[in-house]
């Protein structure tokens, strides 16, 4: 097979073939990710480990310019690697190193997509010269949905009141369509008040717009739940091999017994297998709900509770680690950041 080597400028098609069909792959190691990014001040850069000409391993690393001529550098759910290849971690971590010295990062984050508690990574990964980050950026914890079934299966494996639902929203009237650029504005003013009411920052306009359009035409959705002309719910829905993730919804509170979540949520799950996506990823649970630890109020709970209901398997990540080159200035821009949304 080859002795490993650091190839520093893989071809982008190259990449992102790897990345969907590495086990751990995920959406934001994706090419399309880097796009979409670069359009929010962010720069990529990748690099890969080979064995001979085969890849086996790789990141994804995002850059933004800080204040006095330095960086800020980036992996969210990566390095793409095994938690348990150490050969090609061992190689790959110090030429993320060297790669984010270069480039005067006060510090490097990195978000490893292991389906693993952060006590079984720490060790490993304060090796390799990380720590605990003073905070995550993605979420720690997800519910996957297995997308393989027949769609009678899938149902069959949701709670009986969410099967329930999702045919009393069709009774009542809701009906699901895909959206189009011109769709946005609507969306936008629904992610609005959904934000006003649950208490959670909004991007602006554009943003959602730019990540859609990235994707686009086969590896994104904008689903809406109307009933009539009233615009009821959507959501944002992305692909990348062979899993499908929902990173952004927004509802009202008007109709809410013609239960239009659960119908954009079927509908979301009908699209990503369509697509021929095997995992639908519902993002974004408490890690204390993954570990069947706690049952707590407000922020996430009220969101892990609707989600629970469609029958995933919950996942935890470690969680965010990061490496230190400028301590100082790591102090300083983590004070300054504290209040700021990350990424």
């Amino acid at each position: 097979m080859g002795s490993l080597w650091i190839d520093g400028q893989p071809e982008e098609q190259v990449w992102d073939e790897f990345v969907a069909a590495h086990p751990y792959g995920n959406l934001l190691q994706g090419a399309a990710w880097a796009a979409f990014k670069a359009r929010w001040g962010w720069s990529a850069h990748r690099l890969l480990v080979r064995r001979g000409a085969h890849p086996v391993a790789g990141v994804q690393v995002f850059l933004r310019a800080l204040p006095l001529g330095h960086t800020v550098a980036y992996v969210p759910r990566g390095p793409v690697a095994a938690p348990h290849d150490e050969d090609a971690l061992s190689l790959l971590w110090p030429a993320l190193h060297r790669w984010a010295r270069s480039r005067r990062a006060v510090w490097l984050t990195v978000e490893p997509n292991w389906p693993l508690p952060p006590e079984a990574v720490a060790p490993r990964l304060r090796a390799a010269g990380f720590r605990p980050a003073i905070r995550h950026v993605q979420p720690r914890a997800t519910l996957l949905v297995d997308l393989r079934p027949s769609p009678e299966e899938i149902l069959a494996r949701m709670k009986q009141k969410w099967r329930y639902n999702i045919r009393l929203s069709h009774r009542k009237g809701v009906r699901v369509r895909l959206g189009q650029q011109e769709d946005f504005g609507a969306f936008y003013a629904l992610m609005q008040e959904t934000g006003h009411r649950d208490g959670f920052p909004v991007r602006p306009h554009a943003y959602y717009r730019d990540a859609w359009q990235a994707f686009q035409p086969a590896h994104s959705a904008l689903l809406l739940a109307e009933h009539g002309d009233d615009l009821l719910a959507a959501l944002l829905i992305f692909r990348h091999g062979q899993r499908a993730y929902y990173l952004y919804g927004a509802s009202t509170r008007r109709e809410r017994h013609r239960m239009p979540n659960h119908a954009l949520q079927w509908a979301a799950m009908q699209w990503a297998k369509e697509q021929g996506c095997q995992v639908y990823d519902l993002w974004g649970i408490p890690p204390e709900a993954a570990t069947g630890h706690g049952d707590g109020h407000g922020g996430l709970w009220g969101v892990y509770r609707f989600k629970r209901g469609f029958g995933g398997c919950p996942v935890v990540y470690p969680g965010a680690f990061d490496a230190v080159y400028i301590p100082p200035l790591y102090t300083l821009y983590r004070l300054l950041q504290r209040r700021r949304r990350p990424g």
